[in-house]
């Protein structure tokens, strides 16, 4: 087991009912910036449930945040909270807001040139309006952990910064604010979880069985009651045991002491930012190739995975490991994911671009940070 420290100030408030609470939790005499996404949050009762918690606070608003939320218009939020001495953000959404939330919030107080550079060079983050959090779509974990990626349509890049100054004072989960999900945002962040999970846990054995026990939790979880939620979008049980996977697969938890990898978060978010493609959904085309590629130095690993997770038993090892891929594959299917590039329209071309996009930012990804141009070339081509 690796060395590692552990911080999380988070509080997090779960369950039904809780969004009253916010008053309790804002500092009083507090400006408040409410931020939000698409306007979703008026049609399905959570901005009028916030507006009522908080009551006699200043409240300000900034909506419009997209779905990967975009530099510039984080930025037009920036300008809002100057001229409305905001001091508290609530961020009321998924992880596409919670994230340009925390963005921000850094970006407010940023006292460099280009507030860019938080994400382009990780210049120090050094201070950054507080922030908390409505959380109506669960997917990235971003209401418990200190990470955000941002997306700049005109540089075409997307990219991440990660700060404890930008961690959510706290966080209310109430898994009624995703009945109304549209199925393929339920699955996608199905998806994310899981791949979240597994990116700390696919690599190799680092001795820590707790560790690795929990990620397996989160896991077999994420395939009981995905179908059921899917299935029965007001199943209320089922709905709060994928909001509460979601967090804990990226709190910080999983990552204790272990190895972790990320090669198909960093692809993917490439495939997102040249071809739009849902973050969840890149993620299900990418994974199953960094397997299939990475085999024998995962083969450990993904073996426990399939024992464990899947309940694989039979044939031989390499039997085994093809079936715990090919069950992985059909999972994100099942779910109603098209995990082939093709599915999207995306052509052999994109292989080669995107493998060149990451070596000219000089990156080598992996848990062994050794996978290079020629490497993510291959992965790409095994799910055409």
């Amino acid at each position: 087991m690796r060395n590692f420290e552990y911080y999380n100030p988070t509080r997090l408030v779960f369950g039904k009912g809780t969004i009253e609470k916010i008053s309790e939790l804002i500092p009083a005499s507090s400006r408040v910036l409410l931020l939000y996404g698409g306007g979703s949050i008026k049609k399905n009762g959570v901005y009028d449930q916030a507006i009522t918690a908080l009551g006699a606070f200043h409240i300000d608003e900034f909506g419009g945040i997209e779905p990967n939320p975009q530099y510039d218009t984080c930025m037009k939020a920036v300008a809002r909270i100057e001229e409305c001495n905001s001091d508290f953000i609530l961020a009321v959404g998924g992880g596409s807001v919670l994230d340009a939330a925390k963005f921000i919030a850094a970006a407010a107080k940023f006292e460099g040139d280009d507030a860019w550079d938080i994400l382009s060079k990780w210049a120090p983050v050094n201070d950054a309006i507080p922030i908390g959090a409505i959380l109506t779509l669960p997917a990235t974990g971003s209401e418990m952990n200190a990470g955000s990626v941002i997306s700049n349509e005109n540089k075409g890049q997307k990219l991440f910064f990660g700060s404890d100054h930008v961690r959510p004072r706290f966080s209310i989960l109430d898994p009624e604010t995703t009945y109304s999900l549209p199925p393929i945002q339920t699955a996608n962040g199905i998806v994310d979880a899981f791949i979240h999970t597994v990116e700390q846990y696919a690599t190799y054995r680092a001795s820590n069985p707790l560790q690795d026990r929990q990620a397996e939790a989160i896991l077999r979880t994420l395939i009981e009651e995905g179908p059921k939620v899917l299935a029965n979008p007001n199943d209320y049980e089922a709905r709060a045991n994928i909001m509460w996977c979601a967090t804990n697969a990226l709190n910080g938890w999983l990552s204790l002491g272990v190895p972790t990898d990320w090669a198909a978060h960093v692809i993917g978010h490439e495939l997102t930012a040249l071809y739009g493609v849902d973050h969840g959904t890149s993620l299900a085309i990418v994974e199953p190739g960094v397997w299939v590629h990475q085999r024998q130095r995962k083969r450990e690993k993904l073996l426990q995975y399939g024992e464990r997770v899947w309940d694989i038993g039979d044939g031989t090892e390499d039997e085994r490991l093809d079936a715990a891929i090919e069950k992985t594959d059909s999972f994100f299917k099942s779910l109603g994911i098209g995990t082939r590039l093709s599915d999207h329209g995306i052509t052999e071309d994109a292989c080669a671009l995107v493998a060149k996009r990451l070596a000219d930012r000089d990156m080598k990804i992996g848990e062994h940070a050794d996978l290079g141009e020629k490497e993510v070339t291959e992965i790409l081509r095994l799910r055409l």
